[in-house]
């Protein structure tokens, strides 16, 4: 495939000009004069230069990769159909849908930059994050910088010890079972050739306790909506969990709420002014 650059400056542009601030989670300000979002928001969202994006938009520069495409849909906040069309204009062909694919839809994102002020994330169904708020950084660190295998909370659980320090040491017992009964489920779902089925052999390789508790054959196990994380500085935080699942990408916001007037709430507070610096 070719790519269409007069065609894919002209989606781009159309696109970015039918945006406002508040669709994806920006302050409008006071002197806006721009209709839509400015290039410069657009390249921010989609983690590139504004060089590079006012370059797409006047049909210059090299093609770019899947991997800045890819960017792009999800700066723009595009559905699957806007990704699938972006990537044809691009010249690549759109990626798989479904449960591989980690293109989050515009909805669930519109939800997601509303909850800058709380701890959130988007995850897969294997337990990689895909985005955090501020304040879910600073709870758990950023865990979309992991690569690989390790994206996944499950494979990390029992290969990493300090991913388990993020969590109270009474939780620890029921978390692994959680997390190997989760992977078994997915696994038999996705089958063999699955995402899922290379975690399970490459912990089946690594690690006893995973190969013990896997030998249980246990399924149905679901997370408890009380969670007790371990912060370093402020210690025990004890947050409920809210999800909201988007069955089509088999995605799951999750949502860290404390009780009002609790300790872990006056914790909370104290979060959003510590910020993501931690001792980690």
């Amino acid at each position: 495939m070719e790519i269409d650059r007069a065609g894919l400056a002209g989606f781009l542009r159309r696109r970015r000009e039918s945006l406002q601030p508040e669709d994806v989670g920006l302050p409008r300000g006071q002197r806006r004069r721009t209709s839509g979002l400015r290039r410069e928001e657009v390249a921010a969202l989609s983690h590139m230069s504004t060089d590079y994006y006012s370059r797409l938009e006047r049909e210059r520069g090299p093609q770019p990769s899947e991997q800045m495409i890819a960017s792009i849909a999800q700066g723009l906040h595009l559905s699957l159909a806007e990704r699938d069309h972006l990537f044809r204009l691009a010249g690549h062909t759109p990626p798989t849908r479904g449960a591989a694919s980690e293109h989050i839809s515009p909805g669930l994102l519109r939800i997601f930059d509303r909850l800058q002020d709380t701890p959130a994330e988007i995850v897969t169904e294997l337990g990689e994050s895909l985005r955090q708020t501020p304040l879910g950084v600073a709870l758990t660190g950023d865990l979309t910088s992991y690569r690989g295998p390790a994206r996944s909370i499950g494979y990390r659980w029992f290969t990493d010890p300090a991913t388990r320090e993020l969590y109270a040491p009474e939780d620890h017992a029921f978390l692994t079972r959680l997390w190997v009964s989760g992977l078994r489920e997915v696994a038999t779902l996705r089958g063999p050739d699955s995402r899922a089925a290379e975690y399970v052999n490459l912990l089946l390789a690594q690690s006893e306790e995973f190969r013990d508790v896997w030998e249980l054959h246990e399924v149905g196990i679901r997370p408890r909506e009380v969670k007790h994380f371990v912060h370093p500085e402020l210690g025990i935080l004890e947050l409920a969990c809210q999800t909201l699942l988007d069955p089509a990408q088999s995605h799951s916001l999750l949502v860290y709420t404390a009780i009002p007037g609790s300790e872990s709430a006056e914790k909370l507070e104290l979060l959003s002014v510590i910020g993501a610096q931690s001792l980690r």
